[in-house]
């Protein structure tokens, strides 16, 4: 077998069913369609997987079109190893209300840590924005 170099080697995984994570950290799952020379993919029958602690749900997105840009990672997925996760599937509602509640846990521990550093003198990010007028005042 011959080496492939950069986009090249992805002709191989055409019609293969693929796991692309984006630089967003979202994660998608579909049969890879097409490529190009800036590692554009075509996916079709598109999921996108949300893991949250134990569980995960899917969500159908369809035909998605991947810019090479934003494409962290991406691997064929093993069926037989996907079949014997130990992960729960539970329905797109329930795993939207536990990613939220993921994320409001981690804004409540990024703002108590901004809250110390403010009171302790340290400088904190202009971007933080999970402080209030009496988060900084008070």
């Amino acid at each position: 077998m011959s080496f492939l170099p950069g986009t090249a080697s992805l002709i191989k995984e055409i019609d293969k069913r693929l796991l692309v994570v984006l630089r967003d950290g979202r994660t998608l799952i579909g049969y890879l369609r097409s490529i190009d020379q800036f590692a554009n993919l075509l996916l079709q029958d598109t999921i996108e997987r949300i893991h949250v602690g134990g569980k995960y749900g899917d969500i159908p997105r369809g035909i998605f079109l991947v810019r090479g840009e934003n494409m962290v990672l991406a691997g064929e997925i093993d069926e037989e190893k996907e079949a014997q996760s130990e992960l729960e599937e539970v329905s797109v509602p329930d795993i939207l209300e536990l990613q939220r509640d993921e994320q409001l846990a981690k804004e409540e521990q990024e703002r108590v840590k901004t809250k110390a550093k403010l009171k302790r003198g340290l400088p904190v990010n202009v971007s933080d924005t999970y402080l209030n007028h009496d988060d900084v005042f008070n």
